[in-house]
């Protein structure tokens, strides 16, 4: 299991999220899937966008949405999953440091699941198809932009590059993907 503390960014700090900590393992038996969650401490001031269809959708990072990118290593080219509470979500390929765009062809749909209830927590969970990486010998960053009822905007990773938020900064893959289990 391994579980991850989020930064925000220093130029973009939250009013009132706390915390932001994500787990992410792969899941026994299969390789190149991974479970992926995300925990998100807030005063009650987290702004979630409203619920629709489970679909692949563009843009979901200008509200609340969590990400994962993943880079082999050795390599430039990276992808990039876009996990919304609305359950909306995206998967693109790189070629590299923000050039080469496309979506990426999965096995399978991000399942999309979250708690919103429990009182100062929210939750997002999914399962993701890494097959399409070359190796899962990879470099990650893990991210978040969240949205507060106040228009408050904060960018949440691992490590924070340069002066303004840029989650597809190599320099910003700090952790390395978890390695699947032995079959």
């Amino acid at each position: 299991m391994a579980d991850y503390s989020l930064i925000p960014h220093p130029d973009a700090p939250p009013e009132g999220v706390t915390a932001v900590s994500v787990r992410l393992d792969p899941v026994n038996g299969r390789q190149s899937e991974y479970f992926v969650e995300f925990r998100i401490a807030h005063d009650g001031s987290l702004l979630l966008p409203p619920m629709l269809e489970p679909a692949r959708a563009d843009e979901l990072w200008k509200t609340t949405c969590c990400e994962v990118f993943v880079m082999p290593d050795g390599g430039s080219d990276y992808i990039e999953f876009n996990l919304s509470p609305s359950f909306r979500w995206a998967a693109y390929g790189f070629d590299g440091y923000r050039s080469g765009m496309h979506n990426v062809d999965l096995a399978f749909d991000p399942e999309i699941e979250i708690t919103p209830d429990t009182p100062g927590w929210f939750w997002l969970a999914a399962e993701l198809d890494l097959s399409s990486l070359a190796s899962l010998n990879a470099k990650m960053n893990l991210t978040a932009v969240i949205e507060e009822t106040d228009g408050t905007k904060s960018f949440w990773a691992l490590a924070h590059a340069i002066e303004v938020p840029d989650f597809h900064n190599a320099d910003c893959f700090t952790a390395s993907l978890p390695a699947p289990a032995a079959s």
